[in-house]
């Protein structure tokens, strides 16, 4: 299916995932919603300190399934090593994309966004991950995007549901419901590597100039930003930022 073909998607379908996924556990989530859906999905990853468990269940479940990697550049020397080792050790179909200027030339030509305040970190998150991710849904030829969010990641994500409509992107969230103790569970039980950052502080992971280690007393949301915000753009509420525009 190209961009030109794909369907309008109706109400309906955020109904029918909300519903079905409430009784499934997440391998079968995924299973269904290869079954359901088929060539309209996309995982996306961050490769971050979590990301093994959604590339794991998809490489398990839905093989076929593409991954997107938004590469912005500012990626810690640790993740990009992490993540070619989880792309080698589970075999994955990896899409890689990355802004459309790169690191060197938007310092050159804005200076450092994410020290230019709100607007400066809006614009940052834009170029590097809202418009990569756009292209890649639109090249792909999917509307379906599956992501690893969960609702105990922080407050804004506290009252998402399984599934939810921005623009005429479906997104869906398999392990939403999950808890932390689950997430070490199946890191534990599946045997998974850990991100090596996360042996050093990290509670949450991003580019190297928006993500500090959690100090004592301190929240994961304290760690992104400078504390100001948690989200990069990407998981925002639904038509907060247009995908597949």
């Amino acid at each position: 299916m190209n961009a030109m073909a794909k369907p309008i998607l109706k109400e309906s379908e955020v109904d029918k995932v909300n519903a079905a996924f409430k009784q499934m556990s997440a391998p079968a989530r995924i299973k269904w919603l290869h079954a359901e859906f088929g060539s309209r999905l996309v995982l996306s990853s961050s490769f971050g300190l979590q990301a093994a468990i959604m590339l794991h269940l998809v490489s398990e479940n839905a093989p076929e399934v593409p991954v997107v990697w938004l590469d912005t550049g500012y990626l810690f020397p640790e993740t990009y090593q992490y993540a070619e080792q989880l792309i080698e050790t589970l075999n994955i179909d990896v899409k890689v994309y990355q802004p459309k200027l790169t690191a060197a030339r938007q310092e050159a030509l804005y200076g450092k966004l994410w020290e230019q305040g709100e607007e400066g970190n809006n614009r940052y998150g834009l170029i590097n991950k809202v418009e990569p991710m756009n292209r890649a849904l639109q090249e792909l030829g999917t509307d379906i995007w599956i992501s690893g969010l969960r609702r105990s990641q922080s407050s804004t994500r506290a009252d998402r549901q399984f599934a939810e409509q921005q623009k005429q992107t479906l997104k869906v969230y398999p392990i939403l419901d999950w808890s932390d103790p689950q997430v070490s569970a199946y890191f534990y039980d599946q045997k998974l590597p850990k991100h090596p950052l996360e042996s050093e502080g990290y509670a949450t992971m991003g580019d190297w100039h928006s993500t500090q280690p959690v100090g004592e007393g301190e929240s994961a949301e304290s760690s992104r930003f400078g504390g100001t915000k948690y989200e990069c753009g990407l998981h925002l509420d639904s038509g907060a930022q247009d995908f597949q525009i």
